[in-house]
């Protein structure tokens, strides 16, 4: 299931193929989208915002394309006058002179306003996406602290999106085995030292993975690279303290721990 740094890197891939450029045809399945198809055409995308899973194409004269891939949702980059040979249904095509990006799959498709983005029921609930850069570990923080969330333990509360968007599992596991916690702990549990360690790392491990997640570190200049500490390492020695890695289930999603160091 991806998280927040692969919905990012997947956004990026659609502004590399289209932002800024005039679309040329626009197409949507849905009826009550097919309104927007005339109005589309001749108008940019300025730029893709991700709130967690979901997506923000904000066109040139101020309406925004939401979209949620949910479980099957999927979006494809071609070239201009290609299709894909695929056993998915198409929902959304957004087309430019050399290339177009299709959405395949996806239920949750919306045409909002500024005023509606303001309102939007999913929008209001969620969280601040960990990938935003003006989110600040102070801001974290103060989250984490707040009457919502300070007695929520975290095998829970890493994985709601109303705390912070773009978390899942294995950011889950990565985090708290970083900061070594167990997943019981509660905000309120914590000392500052403890406090400031984990604010800054629910936005340094999700960071660095969509900076690096994938790379080969082959000549070591050019600083750490996100790699598995802990998740899918079960049975294997513990980097930090040689404990063996265990696997359970929290939140009905696996988790991964090192109980010698967890605490």
């Amino acid at each position: 299931m991806p998280e927040g740094p692969e919905i990012r890197r997947a956004a990026d891939s659609l502004e590399v193929a289209i932002k800024g450029k005039p679309l040329t045809d626009v197409w949507f399945a849905f009826p009550q989208l097919k309104p927007f198809e005339a109005q589309l055409v001749g108008q940019t995308v300025t730029h893709i915002e991700t709130r967690g899973k979901a997506l923000l194409t904000h066109f040139s004269h101020n309406l925004t394309l939401y979209s949620h891939n949910q479980l099957y949702g999927v979006w494809r980059v071609v070239n201009t006058g290609e299709s894909l040979q695929t056993t998915r249904v198409l929902r959304v095509k957004l087309q430019t002179a050399d290339k177009t990006i299709l959405l395949y799959s996806a239920s949750d498709i919306e045409m909002l306003t500024p005023e509606q983005l303001l309102t939007h029921p999913f929008l209001q609930r969620v969280g601040p996406d960990v990938l935003d850069m003006r989110l600040t570990a102070q801001d974290v923080k103060a989250r984490l602290l707040s009457p919502a969330f300070r007695n929520r333990q975290f095998s829970g509360l890493l994985l709601d999106q109303g705390f912070l968007a773009g978390l899942g599992n294995y950011l889950r596991v990565e985090i708290l085995w970083a900061v070594g916690l167990a997943a019981q702990h509660k905000a309120s549990q914590l000392n500052d030292a403890q406090l400031d360690a984990l604010s800054h790392a629910l936005l340094d491990i999700p960071r660095l993975s969509y900076n690096t997640r994938g790379m080969v570190d082959d000549n070591k200049h050019h600083g750490a690279l996100f790699r598995f500490k802990v998740f899918h390492r079960d049975g294997k020695p513990c980097e930090r303290c040689g404990g063996v890695i265990e696997k359970t289930t929290l939140s009905s999603r696996p988790f991964y721990w090192c109980p010698g160091c967890q605490v």
